[in-house]
């Protein structure tokens, strides 16, 4: 399985719709940089955040998962509360092919800050925004910036096609839009 370059991710992209909308050069003037690099893509973050809040006192269970566990805001700029997350999305929509999976990483500008962007993997044919999770590890309040970048996402190549992709099994993430929370 070998990781695959940015002519490669240019061409999926303008060609087959694995990433849109897609910048095909890396923007970084007074932003925090996004776009095409050298063997990834760097994802904007969208302005749709899902703050975590326990006023209700709930309890994280991701088999009874409590939707008022969260408060939305659409805004340009996020506040994540100390040692808390939010639950957010990328700006694009990603269409993965069947032999193609691709792990995401979050950005060094974010980690430098003490901020943890996670994903699982984007499995072979899933389609949709991605949902992303950062969590704020610090004790101090923090920031994150809509449409910049976010996270790197990064394509590695199979040596040969699986026998069965996200699509084929009906994935329960399959298509989301916006910000999409567990289910089970």
């Amino acid at each position: 399985m070998g990781i695959m370059p940015d002519h490669w991710i240019r061409k999926q992209s303008l060609e087959n719709g694995m990433i849109t909308p897609f910048q095909e050069s890396l923007k970084k003037e007074g932003v925090i940089s996004y776009g095409l690099s050298s063997y990834g893509y760097d994802a904007r973050l969208s302005d749709e955040f899902m703050i975590f809040t326990n006023v209700d006192n709930a309890i994280v269970d991701p088999k009874n998962f409590c939707p008022t566990s969260f408060v939305e805001r659409k805004t340009d700029v996020c506040v994540i509360p100390p040692n808390s997350f939010v639950l957010c999305r990328t700006v694009e929509t990603f269409k993965i092919p069947r032999d193609v999976l691709v792990v995401c990483l979050g950005k060094s500008t974010y980690a430098r800050c003490g901020l943890i962007v996670n994903v699982t993997p984007l499995e072979p044919e899933w389609e949709g925004q991605v949902t992303l999770e950062i969590s704020n590890t610090t004790p101090l309040p923090a920031k994150v910036y809509a449409n910049e970048g976010v996270a790197q996402f990064l394509f590695f190549k199979g040596t040969e096609v699986c026998e069965t992709s996200y699509a084929d099994r009906s994935g329960k993430y399959m298509g989301q839009a916006g910000v999409t929370l567990p289910k089970l």
